[in-house]
């Protein structure tokens, strides 16, 4: 498996401090719900420290976990893309700081910026796509282990 690209060291230098003219520091407290599946996705963080649990809310049962993210990820990418809606919920697994980015005041720099729009969509993709491996090979893995208990 590759190494996870992490936002802000793959941007250029000039693209990075442009986009961090545009974060605020924030933290939160262990087990906080940073936000939830199906809600408003106005925002992104790029965590510092700490560690955050994704989950869903399967019926049945409380929120399932599909990752932990740590230093350096980037937490939150639906709010590139229309209906801005959070497709998970996260939780702060242990104390958490991260930088907050307002998505649109980022969505409004790249369109004013079309180069670093494009550098952004391509890191945020390689993102996703890294995450989409690595549960794909999560999901073989708990399937082929219920198929050898079976």
């Amino acid at each position: 498996m590759t190494i996870a690209t992490r936002l802000l060291t793959a941007l250029p230098a000039a693209d990075r401090d442009r986009l961090m003219a545009l974060a605020h520091e924030v933290h939160f407290e262990q087990d906080t719900r940073i936000f939830e599946e199906g809600g408003t996705a106005d925002r992104f963080w790029v965590l510092r420290s700490g560690s955050v649990s994704l989950d869903l809310n399967v019926p049945g049962r409380r929120h399932v976990a599909v990752a932990t993210l740590g230093p350096g990820d980037l937490l939150g990418w639906s709010w590139l893309f229309a209906p801005h809606r959070f497709d998970f919920g996260a939780e702060a697994f242990s104390p958490v700081r991260a930088y907050e980015f307002d998505g649109a005041a980022v969505r409004a720099l790249c369109e004013s910026e079309p180069a670093l729009g494009l550098r952004v969509v391509r890191i945020i993709t390689e993102i996703l796509a890294h995450r989409l491996q690595a549960t794909r090979s999560k999901l073989i893995d708990q399937y082929a282990s219920r198929r050898v208990t079976s």
